[in-house]
Order: C-alpha cells, then sequence, then structure tokens
C-alpha cells in the first residue's frame, strides 16, 4: 500500500458480462483478493461503492495512526522537558496542519492502492453491488456480471451503536467520524476498552484532553492477556486516564455544549461523567445490507456474519462464493492484516493452487496507544483451558538498558508448553508493536524455548528483554532466573 505516482480515475466504464472472479468491496480484504488473483492470470471485477481501500485506509487504521504519530511528538516534548533537561515548551497543536498532513497520507495511500489496482489489470467497477444469483452480480451503473471461477464476499464493517446513542459527528461520536470531528475537544469520555477505545483515549489524552475511559468488562483489551490488562491500565493511569472497567452505561444526554453520562462502576455507585465529546468504541457489525445474500442461497449467523463452511478455503455452503476480513466470525480477528493473509488464500484457491490455511494463532495483535500492546498466541488463560501445562516467564522492559532509557515501563511475557513450544507472547510498552514480528515467526513455528535462546539479540535494545525472557525459560539466564 505503497504510494505511487498513478493517478486512476474513481470511475470505470465497459465492464464486461463475465470475468474469472467478482469481489465485492475494495478494503483490505478485497484488494488484496483482486491484486493476488490478477497476478496469478486470472480476469477480475472488482465492485466498490466508495473508495478502494476501504474503512483501514480512510477512516480507521491509517489515518488514526497518522494522528497516533503525531500524539507521540507532542508526548515527546513532555518528556524532553520533565525527564530530559530539555527546555522545550509546547506552544499549541496546530489542528489544521495536523488534519492536512493526515490527510496528504492517507491520500498518497489511496493513490498507490488505485495505481496497484490498474497496474495489474484489475478492473475496479464503481457502484453498489448485489449477488443476483450464486455465479453473478449485478453493480449498479454497470449491469449484471458472471463469475466463472467465483465471488468474493469483502464488503466489510461498520461501528456497532447503542441504543438511544446516536452519532452526530459532533458531540456522539463512532471510530469512523472521531478523526473528522470539528477541533480538538477539551474533555472526552470513550465507551469501550477494546483496542480502538484505549486508542482514542490516548490519541487525546496526548493532546490535552480530559478523558474517562468505560469498558463493561472487568478489565481493558479484555481478550488480551491479564497482564497485558493490568500494564495497560496503569501505564493509562499514570498518564491521567481515568479508567472506569468494570462499568456501565446507564444512559445519556447530548447538551448544546457536551454529554452528560451516568455510569454504574464496578462497585455500584452511580456516577455522573460530563464530556464535550461521547466516542462510541464498542466494537463493530457486518455490512451486508443490499447484498442480496438470500439470492445466491445465503444467510448470517446470529452475529450478521457469513460463516465458511471450509476455514481451509474460506469457501461458504454455496461453492464458489469465498468469504474474508470483517465478513468472517472468529477464529477471524476482524484485522486489516489478517484481511491481507485471507485476500491471498481466496485468491491462490479460486487460481487451483493449494495454499495453506490462515493460521490465525500466529497472527499479532497490536494496540497503538501509549503504551503499546502486542500479542501473537495464546494467553495464559487460554492455554490452561485447552489442556496445556505451561510455563510462563515475565520480565518488565525495565530490567534492560534501553527500557530505563524509554523510562514507560512495561513487560514481557512468554507462555510455553512445559518441555515443548511456545505458544504466546505478551508485550506491554514503547515500540512494541515493532517488536512483535519475531515473536509471529516463533509462534508460527512452533519454535521451543530454547531454539530461540540460540540466538543473540543486540544490545542495548528493547527487544534485547524478549531475548531474556527465553534465556530465562531455556535455563540460561543471565540478568533473570
Amino acid at each position: 500500500m505503497t504510494a505511487a505516482a498513478s493517478t486512476a480515475p474513481e470511475t470505470s466504464a465497459g465492464t464486461d458480462s463475465e470475468t474469472d472472479v467478482i469481489v465485492i468491496g475494495g478494503g483490505t480484504g478485497g484488494y488484496s483478493t483482486a491484486l493476488r488473483a490478477a497476478a496469478l492470470g486470472l480476469k477480475v471485477v472488482l465492485a466498490e461503492r466508495d473508495k478502494v481501500g476501504g474503512t483501514c485506509l480512510h477512516r480507521g487504521c491509517v489515518p488514526s495512526k497518522a494522528m497516533l504519530h503525531a500524539a507521540e511528538l507532542v508526548d515527546g516534548i513532555a518528556e524532553a522537558r520533565e525527564r530530559w533537561g530539555v527546555k522545550s515548551t509546547l506552544e499549541s497543536v496546530d489542528w489544521p496542519a495536523l488534519v492536512a498532513t493526515r490527510n496528504d497520507i492517507v491520500s498518497r495511500n489511496h493513490r498507490g492502492v488505485t495505481g496497484h489496482l490498474a497496474h495489474s489489470g484489475v478492473h475496479v467497477a464503481y457502484g453498489s453491488a448485489r449477488l443476483t444469483g450464486p455465479r453473478t452480480v449485478r453493480v449498479e451503473g454497470h449491469g449484471e456480471i458472471a463469475a466463472r471461477r467465483g465471488i468474493v464476499l469483502a464488503t466489510g464493517s461498520r461501528p456497532r451503536t447503542l441504543p438511544g446513542l446516536v452519532p452526530d459527528g459532533r458531540r456522539v461520536v463512532t471510530s469512523d467520524d472521531a478523526l473528522f470531528a470539528p477541533g480538538l475537544p477539551r474533555s472526552v469520555m470513550v465507551l469501550g476498552g477494546g483496542a480502538i477505545g484505549v486508542e482514542y483515549a490516548s490519541f487525546h489524552r496526548s493532546m490535552g484532553a480530559e478523558v474517562t475511559l468505560v469498558e463493561a468488562a472487568d478489565r481493558l483489551v479484555p481478550l488480551e492477556d491479564t497482564e497485558v490488562s493490568k500494564h495497560l491500565t496503569r501505564g493509562l493511569k499514570r498518564r491521567g486516564v481515568d479508567v472506569l472497567a468494570g462499568a456501565r452505561l446507564l444512559d445519556a444526554v447530548v447538551l448544546a455544549d457536551g454529554v452528560r453520562a451516568t455510569v454504574r462502576t464496578a462497585r455500584g455507585e452511580t456516577r455522573t461523567v460530563e464530556a464535550e465529546r461521547l466516542l462510541v468504541a464498542v466494537g463493530r457489525t457486518p455490512v451486508t445490507d443490499g447484498l442480496g445474500l438470500a439470492a445466491a442461497g445465503l444467510t448470517t449467523d446470529e452475529r450478521g456474519q457469513v460463516a465458511p463452511v471450509d476455514w481451509s478455503r474460506l469457501e461458504t455452503a454455496v461453492p464458489g462464493i469465498h468469504v474474508v476480513g470483517d465478513l468472517l466470525p472468529p477464529p477471524s480477528l476482524g484485522l486489516a492484516h489478517a484481511s491481507f493473509a485471507e485476500g491471498l488464500l481466496v485468491a491462490e484457491t479460486l487460481a487451483g493452487l493449494a495454499t495453506p490455511p490462515v493460521d490465525y494463532t500466529a497472527v499479532p495483535r497490536v494496540t497503538y496507544s501509549s503504551p503499546e500492546t502486542a500479542a501473537v498466541g495464546l494467553t495464559e488463560e487460554e492455554a490452561r483451558d485447552r489442556g496445556h501445562e505451561v510455563i510462563v516467564n515475565t520480565m518488565p522492559l525495565t530490567a534492560v538498558a534501553k527500557g530505563m532509557v524509554h523510562g514507560q515501563g512495561g513487560v514481557v511475557k512468554v507462555v510455553a508448553e512445559r518441555d515443548g513450544r511456545v505458544l504466546g507472547v505478551h508485550l506491554v510498552g514503547p515500540r512494541v508493536s515493532e517488536m512483535i514480528a519475531e515473536s509471529q515467526l516463533i509462534v508460527g513455528w512452533e519454535a521451543e524455548p530454547s531454539d530461540v535462546a540460540r540466538h543473540v539479540h543486540a544490545h542495548p535494545t528493547l527487544s534485547e528483554a524478549v531475548g531474556e525472557t527465553f534465556l530465562a525459560l531455556a535455563g540460561r539466564g543471565l540478568h533473570q532466573r
């Protein structure tokens, strides 16, 4: 998804009535399917009703991480002054300039994607698409198209909302429009303590807002290891975020200048929270409206997702119709990088190649807050629930020199079978989103702690803490025993 010089048009015409593969939805899962299928010599039509790149590129992953980088720079100014004796001050945040830089990054990535599709020979048919049969799709403005090899559903998801909370893009916002709301609020209440909610809470706190983070589960990022939740919560509280875990929203009233919410805390107390903005981040729901699933003989499950009957091919109950991305139920993760892998698998399947299925256990999970979290594989609880006899080692990042330099705390936790393979690696702290890659290989290749302990990590680095954790598990600990 790199930038390219192409200025591919946002309209297309002359769609043929028959092709090899039709992909409905041009987000990460859809366009990766289309690119790989075209590279394998298949004729591909990609139907997209908005802009290729989907939520991740235009409203999610890319713009939010651009803003989080800006937030990191703001935090760095405070750290320079308070910790390192650099007499720096933050005069102000030029919101229009920040937004312009973010938009430029998104625009260049968008041009890159459209250019790649054009150069690969993928025909992009802009318009709403719906199934008219098990092998046919009608695209608005392009007529009905038949698929010789198959159809791929990649229509993605939209933010969930709660009854009585109607997003207006100003006082009540979702993750899709939070970064596009006007200006920086002085106070924000974030409803939802998963990865998205935590990231937005972190961003707004860096930008000077008073932040209240409300999560119904008993801890933040509840799908991650408890050690991750503990250290993440500690880091956010240290930064001044008011974290209310095990809390539920009772009601919310939109006022002229903000929102007043009533929350029941984990202790059963009723608390009133007032903020300029209420950000709803309680998950996402699949987009299937108008898709015509019934016309092709398909139905959704109770979550509105389309389950494959063959996970090795991501093929539905209707032969030749495959599904990728946010339409998939668990064990798919609803992550952009998982969608890329799913798109590759489906394209290669349609081309007749034998491709290993996606190993979701080895797909990394990252929260780009401050502190960051990154994990791959099973949590300690999951490993024990599945009957593994496990050994666990935990090492603080501040036990290595580079961790002391960063001074943000954090931890490395490794879960392994006793006398066996590594089951999971869990990280909290600075830069851990960039550190998780080696652990992805460790878990994916079923390495044992002794395998990892043979390899030397550079000193001084944060990744050195990962190496030290495995050294200790292998009985060769230096700074940890």
